[in-house]
């Protein structure tokens, strides 16, 4: 089995961007200097031949969308080339070494399940839905973690537009089989079985949290993220957020993902963050958070990056333990 454990993680060394604004911050100042602008011009003209001195302007507050996490950002540096892409390599920095050519255009997503079935092009698949940028935490059944910032779509929207069949219970989804252009899927040490193949609950990929990304920070790709399109569910290990999205398919049963089918006893289908279940070979009780300017300074003072407790459904409990009420989530991991 290639996944680490978490304290065999090199710690990284870069602190928090300084600066980083979405677009919603954009477009607040935005509409704060237009606002100051026509104020301005109904105004009476000063009289006095020296007009007071005028106050520097206080900074804009951070402006927060509903389901962001008001937490310090993972550098971009970090999110960009400390990645889990196994199609890549097993090293952290295998995928942003190894996916620079990887092709992204053109891409067409086959939908199964649905009114009308057939293959779509990637933008018709996201036609008719609003790219938004969401902040969510990232918990890795490594028990490592960051706050990433997605740029992307909300699922639900995608789905109701398919129109699945009645009898849709769960959603298979299928990575792309690419073995010319990713390296791991032709390195026999792996062991994967490929494509790789992930699954939800129809509520689950309904709710509201649940996102298809296709970039970070603001922007498109890159490749090693999961372009052009990926899943997002921040209550879950990020094992299961599936890259490189090739088919979607609406099913009666719940599929088998590809690494509960690798080890089962290890890996369930549901992969909820819970700091109650241990993986068998480590604890889930704590994480350390990649990039932070803490980790940096505990690094310094202690030779070892501190860790920070692990909330139950990665801090989401209140948008996502409705879905599992009355489960038994040890049994259902």
């Amino acid at each position: 089995m290639l996944i680490k454990k978490g304290n065999e993680i090199p710690s990284s060394e870069i602190t928090d961007e300084s600066v980083w604004r979405n677009r919603r911050e954009f477009f607040k100042q935005l509409s704060t200097v237009a606002g100051a602008a026509a104020i301005g011009s109904i105004l009476p003209a000063c009289v006095s031949a020296e007009p007071s001195p005028k106050p520097a302007p206080a900074a804009p507050p951070v402006l927060l969308g509903k389901y962001d996490t008001d937490e310090p950002k993972t550098p971009e540096k970090d999110v960009t080339s400390y990645n889990n892409y196994y199609e890549f390599g097993t090293a952290k920095d295998d995928p942003s070494r190894n996916a620079g050519k990887f092709k992204t255009t053109p891409w067409t997503v086959q939908v199964d399940g649905v009114k009308k079935p057939g293959k779509l092009n990637l933008a018709d698949l996201l036609r008719g839905s609003t790219v938004e940028d969401r902040v969510y935490r990232m918990r890795c059944v490594e028990a490592w973690s960051m706050v990433i910032p997605w740029h992307g779509y909300p699922l639900a929207d995608i789905i109701k537009r398919l129109e699945p069949n009645s009898n849709a219970r769960y959603v298979e989804f299928r990575s792309i089989y690419a073995p010319d252009q990713m390296n791991g899927q032709r390195d026999p040490f792996i062991g994967l079985k490929w494509p790789y193949i992930e699954g939800l609950r129809m509520d689950e990929a309904l709710n509201p949290l649940t996102f298809f990304a296709v970039g970070v920070y603001g922007h498109l790709g890159p490749n090693q993220n999961g372009a052009p399109l990926r899943l997002v569910t921040p209550w879950k290990y990020g094992f299961k957020g599936i890259k490189a999205i090739t088919a979607i398919r609406f099913v009666e049963q719940p599929p088998r993902n590809t690494w509960q089918d690798q080890a089962p006893n290890e890996y369930g289908f549901y992969a909820n963050v819970n700091p109650t279940v241990d993986h068998p070979r480590w604890s889930q009780a704590s994480e350390q958070r990649i990039g932070s300017s803490a980790s940096l300074l505990g690094t310094l003072l202690s030779g070892s990056n501190p860790r920070q407790k692990t909330l139950m459904f990665n801090g989401y409990s209140d948008q996502v333990a409705s879905m599992y009420a009355g489960m038994d989530l040890k049994r259902n991991f």
